[in-house]
């Protein structure tokens, strides 16, 4: 009996020790777990969508920063967006793009910060559109908190509009 108490110990001594310990390498944090651009037919936006999953506990204050191509050119398009600790997965969305072309690779470059700025870990991907934006109608189909349709469509069920206005995009690469 006095043998299985020693052991018990040394076994809940072990188990208490290794809860403690937490993984302080640099190794990945994250891992890229979803990427895809969402068309949204009914309110006629187009935006880049990244999913994330934590590889090891999240500290508190750390950011992730998402660079991503802009495909009406310019600038890229920054996103900053604070990690929760306790999500099991983070989700970075982009605003309303303009000029997304089916087939073109466009760059994704998301850096995860520390609470200091520091870069922790840097996850560079590319995003290919299965839909050209041309698809999408010329405005929302529907306005309002209570999805009303939109009175600039009336008469236009295919969602054109005679003189609407269309981005001057970069010609396909």
């Amino acid at each position: 009996m006095v043998e299985w108490k020693g052991a018990t110990f040394v076994v809940l001594s072990a188990l208490i020790a290794m809860a403690g310990c937490r993984d302080s390498g640099d190794g990945e944090r994250f891992e890229l777990s979803g990427r895809l651009f969402v068309f949204n037919y009914r309110v006629a936006t187009v935006q880049y969508l990244v999913t994330l999953k934590p590889l090891k506990p999240v500290g508190n204050g750390e950011v992730a920063v998402a660079r991503f191509d802009n495909p009406a050119g310019g600038e890229a398009i920054v996103v900053r967006q604070k990690i929760w600790p306790m999500l099991d997965k983070v989700t970075i969305q982009s605003p309303p793009l303009e000029c997304v072309a089916k087939d073109r690779p466009y760059k994704v470059s998301i850096s995860i910060e520390g609470p200091t700025g520091k870069v922790l870990q840097t996850i560079e991907t590319t995003m290919v559109s299965s839909q050209d934006q041309s698809m999408l109608p010329d405005a929302p189909l529907v306005v309002g908190p209570l999805y009303d349709a939109n009175p600039k469509l009336r008469g236009h069920p295919d969602g054109r509009l005679p003189g609407a206005r269309h981005p001057n995009c970069p010609p396909a690469a």
